[in-house]
């Protein structure tokens, strides 16, 4: 939604930051695409059982502050760099190999969550039972194939 929402009458972009307040962004743009996934890694490094990202063009993000990053290879054999606040720890966003020119940014940094409902579940198979899903919300039992 590059030019914000319509029906809502809300400008595109939003803005967030660590707990500190250390790091801080801004996106020109709305997410093209927001998905949650219950894969082993976004389960750990999220203090919970999934993690949300929003999809975004790493151009219409600014950061201010600096981020430590942690680099893992995913089940994709991808590199995943996590960075998150040196400070306070706050996880603020991740890099994926295979998604050049696009950033991962983590809702629990948002200013506001409303812009942060999910389009998609990926690794549903690991959903835990007391996890319910939004039915409406498309599930795969793993990472779709992009081609």
């Amino acid at each position: 939604m590059a030019d914000g929402d319509v029906k809502t009458g809300r400008a595109a972009g939003f803005s967030g930051g660590c707990l500190c307040g250390a790091v801080h962004y801004t996106s020109t743009a709305d997410p093209s695409s927001v998905g949650q996934c219950h894969c082993i890694d976004c389960r750990k490094t999220s203090g919970t059982d999934h993690a949300t990202n929003l999809l975004m063009p790493e151009d219409a993000f600014t950061l201010t502050g600096t981020l430590k990053f942690f680099d893992q290879p995913a089940d994709s054999g991808n590199v995943v760099s996590r960075g998150f606040c040196p400070e306070c720890g706050a996880s603020i966003l991740a890099r994926n190999s295979g998604l050049a020119g696009r950033v991962l940014v983590r809702p629990s940094s948002l200013d506001d969550l409303e812009i942060a409902k999910p389009h998609l579940v990926v690794f549903s198979s690991r959903v835990p039972s007391w996890r319910p899903l939004d039915p409406e919300t498309p599930a795969f039992a793993n990472m779709p194939d992009r081609r």
